[in-house]
């Protein structure tokens, strides 16, 4: 079963590689891809507002179910008019279902057959999440983009473990599924509709990492996501596994590369017909003061930039590169102000947004691969220094 309207449109396609630029049609606006989301797990991208994110130009960001479910929680959300009222953000919002945090914090969680039942990091109460709950909870609280409910396997993983995994990662999706349809049968007509994506899975087993996304594609969804990926594997294998995820997608459909977010990571992604992108990276790592540049990453804290009165990216247009200094990031580290990790984390943003719609760009002027070269070659030349 399909949506009514077409969400999601091709553009362009680069000759070489299976980079492809499109426009996703969401109920909060139309999101060019290739994209970055920046991620507020709870609701908020953390040390940013939303006019912050309205600045940089995103027009998509991500939330946690496993977050918001328990804190603030349905009701208060619902009482706020959803979650773009409750945190003042008119654009797009995708949210994750929660999966991810089952596998993260694995040893307060209980799964079943049913779904997964764990005790609040918050109080310590025992709390269930299963496949319905998670997507009636994204969907009434207004996500623009649903995420179904998977099972992710650690890394690495024994093969009937992740065959296991897998199975039920499917039965979940179809469950998601079937709350989708009837949660949609209630649904105003009128305008692009919310979205859910499947999720596969498959660990590090190729041909399981085709099936899942076969099978997935068999229930049917508006997007696809590749989830399991980037959690300890070798870059070489987490590339091939993408390629084996990615291919049986049905193409006219989104593909999304979850928790990927090095700037070297977005060109080989998107040469491997990857749309969208999430990461805690750029915020996590702003905030313990590395930042993201065309000339590789600069850990601004270290003692070699406090008589640096450069920008911290000289080729950046954002406000924190357009008036302060690498010395004066450096002193506001080391001297434990708050400013620090809010500026550092705010330009990283603004650069994997740029970077992104740098790439878009080359992708419909015909010249992905020779911007990819150039940009890996000034990048990484400073991050050997």
């Amino acid at each position: 079963m399909t949506t009514a309207t077409k969400v999601f449109e091709i553009t362009h396609r680069d000759a070489a590689t299976k980079a492809r630029a499109g426009v996703l049609h969401t109920a909060h606006g139309t999101i060019e891809t290739p994209v970055f989301m920046p991620v507020g797990t709870q609701g908020t991208v953390k040390t940013l507002g939303s006019e912050d994110l309205t600045a940089m130009g995103a027009g998509i960001i991500l939330s946690n179910t496993y977050h918001l479910f328990l804190r603030p929680g349905l009701d208060i959300l619902k009482q706020a008019g959803g979650l773009h009222k409750f945190m003042a953000w008119p654009k797009a919002i995708l949210t994750d279902s929660g999966g991810y945090q089952v596998f993260s914090l694995a040893a307060r969680c209980k799964q079943s057959e049913e779904g997964v039942e764990f005790a609040s990091h918050v109080d310590g109460l025992r709390r269930s999440l299963t496949p319905e709950i998670a997507t009636n909870f994204q969907l009434e609280i207004g996500a623009d983009i649903a995420m179904c409910l998977d099972d992710c396997p650690p890394y690495p993983t024994l093969e009937s473990d992740a065959r296991e995994s897998m199975e039920k990662t499917l039965r979940w999706a179809k469950r998601c599924r079937d709350t989708y349809d009837r949660f949609l049968e209630k649904a105003p007509a009128a305008g692009p509709p919310q979205l859910l994506f499947g999720i596969s899975q498959g660990a590090s087993f190729l041909e399981m990492r085709r099936e899942s996304t076969e099978r997935m594609a068999e229930i049917g969804f508006p997007g696809y996501a590749v989830g399991g990926l980037g959690i300890g594997e070798p870059k070489e294998l987490m590339w091939e596994m993408l390629e084996a995820s990615v291919a049986p997608m049905p193409d006219a459909a989104p593909h999304y590369m979850m928790g990927i977010g090095l700037p070297e990571d977005m060109w080989d992604g998107v040469e491997r017909g990857v749309d969208m992108f999430d990461c805690v990276l750029p915020t996590r790592n702003g905030r313990n003061g590395q930042g993201f540049t065309s000339v590789g990453k600069v850990n601004v804290p270290n003692a070699r930039y406090r008589d640096d009165f450069t920008p911290l990216d000289p080729d950046c247009p954002c406000p924190v590169c357009a008036s302060y200094t690498r010395a004066y990031l450096c002193h506001l580290f080391r001297a434990g102000e708050l400013l620090g990790p809010r500026l550092v984390t705010l330009h990283n943003l603004w650069f994997l947004l740029r970077l992104l719609r740098h790439i878009r760009t080359s992708i419909i002027n015909g010249d992905f691969l020779s911007a990819k070269t150039e940009f890996l070659r000034k990048y990484r030349a400073g991050d050997a220094k």
